[in-house]
């Protein structure tokens, strides 16, 4: 039995202000009232011929003293769940070994160092949602975690998807994530290659025929329209899609209908639209070679793929991944890791993996080193020196393995403008480290710095 005063108390709703309005409310109040009190006794002192100065001077003191107090109470009052929740998140060792750099810095600030703390948390978080939602996509960079947030967003709805990017940077991964990660993942995902049949058969392969239709069509066949009803349909290489198919791929988009070949009614689908190109579809539209207006249908909502040259921080994590299928249990030496990152990777993620396979297989011992690898890899440095600035052609190993690491900190630093918390980020180390690298080549990080404004 439920008391009747708690049943009154339930019936009477709560109402929450806003901070924003409470403050300044507060400070406003005590405004008008050291007003109204200076208004008072300077009245007071005119009609009477009496001195209030030093009432006027105590009460204006006292109002300010109490203006003060308050404020104090309300920036504890809200900074004390902040101050709470820093702390905490300070003993999380993704956060902890960063956050005792920072303090060491003694020119950051409370607040600078709030925010600092808040960044780290925000990165550690977006991670965990990668790793959750996308556990087959690798990578932590920011530009693949701004592309996952994306995803994240266009995945749960049908709007059609184009996927553009260079070859190898992993465009189908990412049509398979949208499709599991969409309400209808529990549906078909037919995925078609549209470069890789033949003009003459893709037709026939995306709509389906009737038999006799052509020379050869002994059998009716379901196109990939027909498998993928109810779910997803992936058309890869769209840009390689022949001039002649583009109307009817446009009409089926626009009508969800569509005829089989040889046919002569109607085929209703409800599908998704996912495609993707390595090509310049809009200087192609330009060009007159691919439709203008299926163009601007596929592209509802567009997700550019970073090429692994934008996101080197990433190959470390890349390799362990491709370092987990051999066979044989073998690691890559840092020698080797960094001639990686500083080459350009011209074929993407599959370059990457084909250069971590055949090295693997060909590695004699436990390690992968830089003779493991293929001479266009590690051509980025040129084994003759040729390609390091201020090293003759005979230099020895160390001293161009020190050129390229100097070299890799240098490329770290400008792109994070010289800001050394983000670059230890980029090359995988700690700012201990960097710090004593930037000291053994005499690297000006003021400079680069200034160079970035």
């Amino acid at each position: 039995m439920i008391p009747k005063f708690i049943i009154k108390l339930q019936k009477h709703p709560r109402y929450h202000i806003s901070l924003y309005i409470i403050i300044p409310f507060i400070y406003a109040g005590f405004t008008i009232l050291a007003a109204i009190v200076s208004y008072s006794l300077t009245r007071y002192d005119l009609v009477y011929g009496i001195h209030f100065r030093r009432p006027v001077f105590l009460a204006t003191a006292l109002i300010g003293f109490f203006a003060s107090i308050a404020g104090f109470a309300l920036v504890r009052i809200m900074l004390k769940p902040i101050e709470q929740f820093v702390e905490k998140a300070k003993k999380l060792p993704p956060i902890s070994s960063t956050d005792n750099k920072i303090n060491k810095n003694r020119s950051l600030d409370q607040i600078e160092q709030y925010t600092n703390v808040f960044n780290q948390v925000t990165s550690v978080l977006s991670r965990m949602d990668a790793r959750h939602f996308f556990p087959k996509i690798i990578g932590e960079s920011l530009a693949m975690r701004s592309l996952l947030s994306l995803i994240m967003k266009v995945a749960p709805t049908d709007s059609t998807v184009l996927i553009l990017g260079e070859s190898g940077t992993g465009k189908e991964l990412v049509a398979t994530s949208i499709h599991e990660q969409s309400l209808r993942k529990d549906k078909p995902f037919i995925k078609l290659n549209c470069a890789a049949i033949p003009e003459e058969l893709l037709e026939s392969e995306l709509f389906g025929h009737e038999k006799g239709a052509f020379t050869g069509a002994t059998s009716f066949k379901r196109g990939k329209f027909d498998m993928a009803n109810d779910g997803t349909i992936f058309l890869d290489e769209i840009g390689d899609m022949p001039f002649s198919l583009q109307a009817k791929i446009l009409r089926i988009i626009q009508e969800r209908e569509f005829y089989r070949v040889g046919g002569t009614s109607t085929i209703k689908v409800d599908v998704r639209f996912i495609a993707s190109t390595n090509q310049n579809l809009d200087q192609m539209v330009k060009e007159g070679k691919f439709r203008e207006d299926l163009f601007y249908r596929l592209n509802v909502f567009s997700l550019h793929m970073p090429p692994l040259r934008e996101r080197k921080e990433d190959i470390p994590l890349l390799v362990d991944h491709f370092l987990e299928k051999p066979s044989k249990p073998v690691e890559i030496s840092s020698t080797a890791l960094q001639m990686l990152m500083a080459y350009s990777w011209p074929g993407n993620i599959r370059e990457l993996q084909n250069t971590i396979e055949r090295a693997s297989v060909i590695c004699d011992g436990e390690f992968i080193e830089p003779e493991h690898l293929p001479p266009s890899t590690t051509g980025a440095f040129a084994a003759n020196g040729e390609n390091l600035p201020h090293l003759p052609a005979n230099a020895p190993l160390d001293q161009k393995l020190g050129e390229i690491e100097k070299m890799m900190i240098i490329e770290a630093l400008r792109k994070t403008g010289g800001v050394q918390i983000r670059a230890v980020e980029l090359l995988g180390i700690n700012q201990r480290s960097l710090w004593h690298r930037v000291k053994k080549h005499n690297i000006n990080v003021k400079s680069i710095k200034n160079n970035n404004i």
